[in-house]
């Protein structure tokens, strides 16, 4: 049975204050959990309908009701289990290889597919700023689909960052070079900008190797590509050059 205190404190970190406060995040479905429990995030304790997760001990572990659950679940139609994780230490950043930038992304499915492709395309290092979506929004963790196991995720001032990498830089412009016409490096800082503004002046002063992916349609009318979307096409590209 779930206790009054434990729902509060689950409803209360579905809240980026009070998840920063207590230092625990949520994590929602079988495969999203058991993906977090085969890493080395910290378990405090789950919650379940049904006899599932045997691997995790009775202390930790409590088994509630469905319409309990949906009193603690962040989804509209909830699974039957939902965990409570630890929120880690930042990790180190690796200042080598592909790091794809994020400036001022601010929808969690779009943040939460994007570490998805990074893990997809082996993008070890994701640089947010700190105007992006927190990454340990239910939403974020749910649409990542466990893929935040695999890739380190790190807020930091981009300017100053990529004033002190080695790396060359890359950014997303309508007008930039065709992509599928340029020689990619394997190692760089890829930008991406915010999903209605693009990447911020700043910064797009930073980006001195401009790309774009072309649009093809006859009526050229479409103003842009979803940032998630855009994502998939780049790194592939990348990938593929490299």
């Amino acid at each position: 049975m779930v206790s009054k205190n434990q729902i509060k404190l689950i409803t209360s970190i579905q809240h980026k204050k009070y998840r920063q406060e207590h230092q625990l995040f949520i994590a929602e479905g079988v495969k999203v959990i058991q993906e977090l429990l085969q890493s080395n995030f910290v378990l405090e304790h789950l919650f379940v309908t049904e006899a599932i997760f045997e691997q995790v001990n009775n202390a930790q572990k409590t088994v509630v009701k469905e319409q309990d659950m949906k009193r603690i679940s962040a989804l509209s139609s909830p699974s039957s289990c939902l965990a409570l994780f630890k929120i880690p230490a930042p990790s180190t950043i690796n200042d080598n290889g592909l790091i794809v930038a994020l400036d001022d992304i601010r929808d969690p499915g779009n943040l939460g597919t994007i570490i998805r492709l990074c893990d997809w395309f082996g993008i070890t290092q994701l640089l947010c700023s700190s105007e992006t979506v927190d990454v340990y929004n239910p939403k974020v963790i749910q649409a990542t689909m466990g893929s935040i196991a695999r890739v380190n995720v790190n807020y930091v001032d981009l300017k100053a960052f990529i004033l002190n990498s080695p790396l060359p830089v890359y950014g997303t412009f309508m007008d930039g070079n065709n992509i599928y016409k340029e020689e990619l490096p394997k190692e760089c800082i890829l930008i991406l900008g915010n999903e209605a503004n693009g990447i911020s002046s700043e910064l797009q002063k930073l980006a001195k190797n401009k790309i774009a992916i072309p649009r093809f349609g006859t009526l050229q009318q479409t103003e842009s590509l979803n940032v998630a979307t855009a994502t998939a096409i780049l790194l592939s590209e990348f990938r593929r050059n490299s």
